[in-house]
């Protein structure tokens, strides 16, 4: 282990999440909404483990940051006005990263932050209402 790094068991981790101790937590998504509401444990009608911790860390954390990949492998994106699937956070999410670039959801829009290198606006598959 490097110097300043540490390591402690689930208990101290779920105490420090939960305590409000975290200042950003980046995990993954599968669905955010311009409320900067989040859906990443559950897809309809497929079968889960649970939701594990995420649900304490989009509660805990002052800041959440989504990455997932922008469109679905059915060509869908994952931007969209309303979550479709069981929320994990509602209005919980600050920044969401994905391929195409970073985008800030507003409440009623998605602020570009900054796009991918050759990727225009159009190539985001949202409506202009979307995007801020």
């Amino acid at each position: 282990m490097r110097p300043g790094g540490s390591y402690f068991d689930s208990a101290r981790s779920f105490g420090s999440i939960r305590g409000g101790h975290l200042d950003c937590c980046v995990l993954g998504g599968m669905q955010v909404d311009a409320q900067g509401s989040l859906a990443n444990w559950m897809i309809p009608g497929k079968k889960v483990a649970g939701m594990g911790g995420a649900m304490d860390l989009v509660h805990g954390a002052k800041r959440v940051v989504v990455m997932l990949t922008h469109f679905a492998k059915d060509g869908t994106c994952k931007l969209m006005e309303r979550c479709t699937w069981p929320l994990t956070g509602v209005g919980v999410v600050t920044t969401v990263v994905t391929d195409l670039g970073v985008f800030e959801p507003t409440g009623k829009a998605f602020r570009v932050a900054k796009l991918a290198e050759g990727i225009e606006r159009g190539d985001l598959g949202l409506p202009d209402t979307l995007l801020a």
